[in-house]
């Protein structure tokens, strides 16, 4: 099996979409790689214990991509192993009248994991420079003072917005929060492939919507929208990784292999050390539960 180079896929300059493969051939089949990630997820879980005990960083990761991308199928498969309590997933979809009547970074930061857990992101902070570039009407409804109109949306507001989300990454960054950003990079083939699947199977077809269609017209609009954003907010502190996705299996490995091998890098998390008036009597803590049973 080729040896996953995870650095191979973090986003460190300008890149182009459209030169970048969607599919890389790890050289294993399914059950290897499945196998594989098994021995992944369990090492993650056996940090994520840690992280909790150590309680001072929070992990963020997000996750960003085409409709079929197999973001839902990644989340379950990835962090299966992690303590049900060491994971929250937060899926973001339109938002409400309520989320409206706040900034639009707001419902991202009361979801934020908190220290010692795993938070993921399926669709991000990023739907704001992407779905609403494509569809600048939608900004509309956020009510932003000076915004009246479509014209009003130029390309200053959206390099502001560009400004407040790596602030807003840099902020959460340096209080403690280790982000990870993925964009699971598909065909637009393959998209078509697996859209065809949900009408084809009918165990699938609650996953097929009409508008699915509809956004996939705009796929070239799409990658551009991307393609600048990854591009502008990739940084030492929160990193994009461009991941092949035309093949499931394959993208849940190296997401797996990349998030555990950067966070074995921080050799700061541990398990605290005893209070040192506990470790000098643990062995009278031992004896005393030891009696009881006696």
């Amino acid at each position: 099996m080729k040896k996953v180079n995870t650095e191979s896929y973090k986003v460190t300059g300008p890149i182009t979409l459209a030169t970048l493969d969607t599919s890389e051939d790890l050289r294993a089949s399914e059950k290897k790689l499945k196998s594989e990630l098994e021995e992944i997820r369990q090492e993650l879980s056996k940090l994520q214990d840690v992280l909790y005990a150590h309680g001072k960083y929070a992990v963020l990761i997000c996750l960003q991509g085409m409709d079929t991308a197999g973001k839902d199928s990644l989340i379950r498969e990835v962090f299966k192993d992690v303590n049900a309590r060491g994971v929250v997933v937060h899926s973001f979809k339109v938002p409400t009248e309520l989320e409206l009547k706040h900034d639009y970074l707001w419902r991202h930061y009361i979801a934020l994991p908190a220290k010692g857990k795993f938070g993921v992101f399926n669709r991000t902070h990023y739907e704001n420079v992407l779905v609403t570039r494509v569809h600048p009407e939608y900004i509309l409804g956020e009510n932003i003072p000076g915004i009246h109109e479509v014209a009003d949306i130029d390309a200053h507001f959206w390099e502001k917005r560009f400004e407040q989300i790596n602030n807003f990454e840099r902020h959460i960054a340096e209080n403690g929060t280790i982000i990870f950003k993925f964009f699971l990079h598909l065909s637009k083939e393959e998209q078509r492939q697996r859209l065809l699947r949900r009408l084809e199977l009918k165990q699938k077809n609650w996953k097929f919507s009409p508008g699915d269609l509809k956004e996939r017209k705009l796929w070239d609009a799409y990658q551009d929208c991307y393609e600048d954003a990854i591009n502008k907010t990739s940084g030492p502190k929160a990193p994009w990784y461009v991941i092949p996705a035309d093949v499931k299996a394959g993208a849940r490995l190296i997401v797996a292999s990349i998030i555990l091998e950067e966070l074995k890098k921080y050799k700061d998390i541990k398990e605290p050390e005893l209070d040192e008036e506990i470790k000098a009597n643990l062995e009278a803590y031992k004896s005393q539960l030891e009696k009881e049973k006696a």
